[in-house]
Protein backbone atom coordinates (compact mmCIF):
# COMPACT_ATOMS: atom_id res chain seq x y z
CA UNK A 1 0.00 0.00 0.00
CA UNK A 2 1.34 3.43 -1.46
CA UNK A 3 1.79 5.96 1.60
CA UNK A 4 -0.36 8.57 -0.55
CA UNK A 5 -3.39 5.55 -0.19
CA UNK A 6 -2.71 5.62 4.33
CA UNK A 7 -2.73 9.22 3.97
CA UNK A 8 -6.06 9.20 2.16
CA UNK A 9 -7.54 6.24 4.09
CA UNK A 10 -6.75 7.99 7.29
CA UNK A 11 -8.18 11.38 6.01
CA UNK A 12 -11.55 9.40 5.54
CA UNK A 13 -11.37 8.31 8.84
CA UNK A 14 -10.70 11.71 10.09
CA UNK A 15 -13.68 12.78 8.14
CA UNK A 16 -15.62 10.31 9.42
CA UNK A 17 -15.03 11.40 13.08
CA UNK A 18 -15.59 14.83 12.61
CA UNK A 19 -18.60 13.96 10.71
CA UNK A 20 -20.11 10.82 13.46
CA UNK A 21 -18.89 13.24 16.20
CA UNK A 22 -20.80 16.32 14.72
CA UNK A 23 -23.93 14.16 13.87
CA UNK A 24 -24.24 12.92 17.53
CA UNK A 25 -23.94 15.95 19.18
CA UNK A 26 -26.29 17.47 16.98
CA UNK A 27 -28.81 15.62 15.49
CA UNK A 28 -31.66 15.97 18.08
CA UNK A 29 -31.16 19.78 18.42
CA UNK A 30 -31.23 20.51 14.60
CA UNK A 31 -34.37 17.87 14.67
CA UNK A 32 -36.03 19.54 17.51
CA UNK A 33 -35.83 22.96 15.75
CA UNK A 34 -37.05 21.76 12.35
CA UNK A 35 -39.89 19.67 14.10
CA UNK A 36 -40.83 23.39 15.72
CA UNK A 37 -40.73 24.71 12.39
CA UNK A 38 -42.67 22.27 9.91
CA UNK A 39 -45.78 21.29 9.51
CA UNK A 40 -45.06 17.23 10.83
CA UNK A 41 -42.32 14.90 12.07
CA UNK A 42 -41.57 13.39 7.84
CA UNK A 43 -40.86 17.15 6.70
CA UNK A 44 -38.50 17.83 9.59
CA UNK A 45 -36.77 14.43 9.16
CA UNK A 46 -36.15 15.26 5.57
CA UNK A 47 -35.15 18.53 6.35
CA UNK A 48 -32.35 17.40 9.08
CA UNK A 49 -31.39 14.42 6.42
CA UNK A 50 -30.21 17.01 4.16
CA UNK A 51 -28.47 19.46 6.77
CA UNK A 52 -26.26 16.64 7.67
CA UNK A 53 -26.02 15.18 3.63
CA UNK A 54 -24.56 19.18 3.51
CA UNK A 55 -22.20 18.67 6.81
CA UNK A 56 -20.78 15.32 5.37
CA UNK A 57 -19.94 17.21 2.21
CA UNK A 58 -18.79 20.26 4.25
CA UNK A 59 -16.86 17.77 6.03
CA UNK A 60 -14.58 17.11 3.25
CA UNK A 61 -13.24 20.31 3.08
CA UNK A 62 -11.93 19.70 6.91
CA UNK A 63 -14.55 22.89 7.48
CA UNK A 64 -15.11 22.78 11.14
CA UNK A 65 -18.93 21.15 11.69
CA UNK A 66 -19.21 23.69 14.90
CA UNK A 67 -22.86 24.47 16.44
CA UNK A 68 -22.86 27.80 14.46
CA UNK A 69 -22.13 26.09 11.31
CA UNK A 70 -24.40 23.61 11.67
CA UNK A 71 -27.55 25.48 12.80
CA UNK A 72 -26.69 27.67 9.90
CA UNK A 73 -26.79 24.82 7.30
CA UNK A 74 -30.40 24.25 8.97
CA UNK A 75 -31.34 27.89 8.64
CA UNK A 76 -30.53 27.82 5.01
CA UNK A 77 -32.38 24.61 4.31
CA UNK A 78 -35.12 25.66 6.02
CA UNK A 79 -35.61 28.50 3.91
CA UNK A 80 -35.21 26.59 0.96
CA UNK A 81 -38.06 24.37 2.16
CA UNK A 82 -40.06 27.68 2.80
CA UNK A 83 -39.17 28.74 -0.53
CA UNK A 84 -40.57 25.34 -2.12
CA UNK A 85 -43.59 25.14 -0.15
CA UNK A 86 -44.36 28.17 -1.48
CA UNK A 87 -43.95 27.36 -4.98
CA UNK A 88 -45.91 24.18 -4.47
CA UNK A 89 -48.84 26.13 -3.10
CA UNK A 90 -48.47 28.76 -6.29
CA UNK A 91 -48.65 25.86 -8.59
CA UNK A 92 -51.77 24.20 -6.67
CA UNK A 93 -53.60 27.53 -7.28
CA UNK A 94 -52.74 28.25 -10.47
CA UNK A 95 -53.68 24.34 -11.58
CA UNK A 96 -57.18 24.97 -9.60
CA UNK A 97 -57.60 27.68 -11.30
CA UNK A 98 -57.44 26.28 -14.94
CA UNK A 99 -59.20 23.19 -13.97
CA UNK A 100 -62.59 23.48 -16.27
CA UNK A 101 -65.22 24.76 -13.63
CA UNK A 102 -68.14 22.45 -12.57
CA UNK A 103 -71.02 24.25 -10.87
CA UNK A 104 -70.97 23.62 -7.08
CA UNK A 105 -73.32 20.63 -6.74
CA UNK A 106 -73.06 19.55 -10.12
CA UNK A 107 -70.93 16.06 -10.56
CA UNK A 108 -70.70 15.37 -14.39
CA UNK A 109 -70.44 11.44 -14.84
CA UNK A 110 -66.74 11.87 -15.97
CA UNK A 111 -65.80 13.57 -12.90
CA UNK A 112 -67.42 11.04 -10.94
CA UNK A 113 -66.56 7.45 -12.59
CA UNK A 114 -62.72 8.99 -12.88
CA UNK A 115 -63.44 9.69 -8.62
CA UNK A 116 -63.88 5.91 -8.81
CA UNK A 117 -60.91 5.19 -10.45
CA UNK A 118 -57.76 3.88 -8.73
CA UNK A 119 -55.07 6.08 -8.29
CA UNK A 120 -52.57 4.56 -10.92
CA UNK A 121 -55.77 4.66 -13.64
CA UNK A 122 -56.63 7.93 -12.99
CA UNK A 123 -53.34 9.48 -13.25
CA UNK A 124 -52.35 7.71 -16.83
CA UNK A 125 -55.62 8.86 -17.94
CA UNK A 126 -55.09 12.82 -16.88
CA UNK A 127 -51.38 13.21 -17.35
CA UNK A 128 -52.37 11.66 -21.21
CA UNK A 129 -55.91 13.37 -21.60
CA UNK A 130 -55.84 16.25 -19.29
CA UNK A 131 -52.18 17.32 -19.29
CA UNK A 132 -51.76 16.10 -23.01
CA UNK A 133 -48.46 13.89 -22.15
CA UNK A 134 -47.18 10.97 -24.55
CA UNK A 135 -47.03 7.53 -23.39
CA UNK A 136 -43.11 7.80 -23.49
CA UNK A 137 -43.52 11.43 -22.04
CA UNK A 138 -45.75 9.73 -18.98
CA UNK A 139 -43.54 6.81 -19.12
CA UNK A 140 -40.53 9.14 -17.62
CA UNK A 141 -42.95 10.65 -15.27
CA UNK A 142 -43.71 7.60 -13.49
CA UNK A 143 -40.82 5.83 -14.25
CA UNK A 144 -41.80 3.40 -16.48
CA UNK A 145 -41.73 1.74 -20.03
CA UNK A 146 -43.61 3.20 -22.40
CA UNK A 147 -45.44 0.05 -23.36
CA UNK A 148 -46.48 -0.47 -19.42
CA UNK A 149 -47.98 3.27 -19.60
CA UNK A 150 -49.97 2.26 -23.05
CA UNK A 151 -50.91 -0.81 -21.01
CA UNK A 152 -52.36 1.24 -18.16
CA UNK A 153 -54.19 3.59 -20.55
CA UNK A 154 -55.51 0.23 -22.15
CA UNK A 155 -56.87 -0.80 -18.68
CA UNK A 156 -57.85 2.70 -17.38
CA UNK A 157 -59.87 3.48 -20.39
CA UNK A 158 -61.86 0.35 -20.59
CA UNK A 159 -62.32 0.46 -16.85
CA UNK A 160 -63.25 4.34 -16.90
CA UNK A 161 -66.13 2.68 -20.14
CA UNK A 162 -67.67 0.59 -17.38
CA UNK A 163 -68.24 3.09 -14.81
CA UNK A 164 -69.91 5.70 -17.15
CA UNK A 165 -72.19 2.81 -18.57
CA UNK A 166 -73.23 1.96 -15.25
CA UNK A 167 -74.22 5.42 -14.48
CA UNK A 168 -77.98 6.21 -14.36
CA UNK A 169 -78.96 8.35 -17.46
CA UNK A 170 -79.33 12.18 -16.84
CA UNK A 171 -83.28 12.65 -16.52
CA UNK A 172 -84.21 16.34 -18.30
CA UNK A 173 -85.58 18.75 -15.90
CA UNK A 174 -89.36 18.22 -15.99
CA UNK A 175 -89.24 14.57 -17.09
CA UNK A 176 -90.88 12.33 -14.61
CA UNK A 177 -89.52 8.91 -13.65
Amino acid sequence: MSLQRLRRDHGDTDREKRFLAAHAAMHDRIYAYFRRRTANAAAAEDLCAEVFRIAWEKSAAADSLTVMVMFGVARNVLRNHYRSVARAGDLILALHAERPEIPEGVDSPVHEALEQLSPDDKEVLLLTYWDGFTSSEVSNLLNTSATAVRMRLHRARKALGLLLQEQPEPQPEGARS
